[in-house]
């Protein structure tokens, strides 16, 4: 994380004042789905014409990360130089290899290497940053893709997305059907 953000000024001085100078702390890491999106009472085909009980939502899906947090953050100490140098190191191969597909082979180009960049100007970036590890403790996520609604009111949903003419409406549409499905199949096995 960049130095300069307030979240990594918060956290250094919460190691400053540790009696340790590090600082081991309980977190929690939301991620979520690339693709979410408000949802109009106007979908629900059933409900909303029948008793007009509708409220918007929200549709989303996230996963919850919970462990303990290490703060790497002082630039002057070995131990958070060889830290931050193997997360530069693996963050870029991921991204040069997954995303830019610098792999080498079949007549692509290889990918850019922290070697690559002089070792002095390396170091001086690594002053701009923190590093970050957390030591996974638990795993808890939520799909909030209508799955809870009936059957009408969530083909109304899936048509009110599809009707967006959008990629996010599509993959949520498809989202929609795909985890209404699921609920189905489920109360089908009781």
């Amino acid at each position: 994380m960049a130095r300069q953000n307030p979240h990594s000024k918060a956290m250094m001085e919460a190691c400053a004042n540790s009696p340790t100078g590090k600082l081991q702390q309980d977190v929690m890491i939301l991620f979520t789905a690339q693709d979410h999106h408000y949802v109009t009472p106007k979908f629900y085909t059933e409900t909303k014409p029948a008793t007009g009980k509708v409220v918007p939502t929200w549709n989303y899906a996230a996963a919850q990360v919970y462990g303990k947090a290490t703060i790497y953050y002082d630039s002057a100490a070995n131990e958070t130089s060889q830290y931050l140098q193997q997360q530069i190191h693996d963050l870029s191969q991921l991204c040069e290899t997954s995303m830019m597909g610098h792999t080498g082979q079949e007549g692509k180009p290889g990918p850019w290497k922290v070697a690559d960049a002089p070792e002095r100007y390396i170091d001086i970036m690594k002053k701009n940053i923190i590093g970050i590890e957390v030591s996974i403790e638990s795993i808890g996520g939520k799909f909030k893709m209508s799955q809870e609604l009936g059957e009408g009111d969530r083909q109304g949903v899936i048509h009110g997305f599809n009707n967006l003419g959008s990629d996010v409406g599509t993959n949520l549409a498809g989202l929609v059907k795909e985890r209404g499905e699921m609920k189905e199949a489920a109360k089908g096995q009781k």
